[in-house]
């Protein structure tokens, strides 16, 4: 999202339908309270009134958990051009539980994810799928690419931004987005040691086969 909002051309978004997920699931996610008092809840108007409509800058950059939709319909995303951001899910999950310590494998979205996959290539729907580690090995390639597939242009000001909060971040950022508050950009690759717990480790492994099937159909 921050790369995105470097685009002059380019409105963002920052999971607009995070107040809906927490709604219906009642989860008490860090600072539910807030974000529900902060933002729509209303699922269909979210899509109704800021996916679909009218927008502030020729391209709409929004960011979405899969698992936020829930059992709302997809069928506007048949208009989009739809990225999937995929991590290996360890990695995933060594930082999600520094925020939510006990997690189940709904959480992360990446069975959603697949079946997002599937559902787009049954309707013929633009589906991209990246990876994070691909990106951060090459930025401007990889940006390059993905700018390609969606049909615009690829801005080198997508490469670096400033330190500290986005506009346009969501009430939640205190609590998720610390180490994004620091940089200033993508930081070099480097293969790090993940160390799981014996729940997080046998989530990591359901997770598996989700994450090679997406990784078969990732761009570049």
């Amino acid at each position: 999202m921050y790369s995105f909002a470097r685009r002059k051309d380019t409105q963002v978004l920052d999971e607009p339908l995070y107040g809906w997920y927490l709604q219906e699931t009642g989860l008490e996610h860090p600072g539910f309270q807030e974000i529900l008092a902060g933002m729509e809840c209303d699922g269909v108007a979210v899509i109704r009134e800021q996916l679909q409509g009218q927008l502030k800058k020729p391209v709409l950059f929004a960011k979405q958990m899969t698992h936020h939709l829930l059992h709302l319909p997809k069928d506007f995303l048949l208009e989009a051009k739809n990225v999937l951001l995929i991590r290996h899910p360890a990695k995933v999950l060594m930082s999600y539980a520094k925020v939510i310590q006990q997690p189940v494998l709904d959480d992360i979205g990446i069975r959603q994810s697949w079946e997002l996959l599937q559902y787009l290539r049954e309707h013929y729907a633009h589906a991209y799928v990246v990876d994070g580690d691909a990106i951060l090995q090459n930025p401007a390639g990889q940006l390059e690419a993905l700018c390609n597939a969606c049909g615009i242009p690829f801005d080198e000001a997508m490469l670096s931004w400033p330190a500290g909060p986005l506009a346009e971040d969501g009430v939640w950022a205190k609590y998720w987005y610390e180490r994004v508050h620091r940089s200033t950009g993508f930081e070099p690759y480097a293969e790090k040691e993940v160390q799981l717990s014996p729940h997080l480790q046998a989530l990591a492994e359901e997770a598996m086969s989700y994450y090679h099937a997406l990784r078969e159909e990732k761009v570049g």
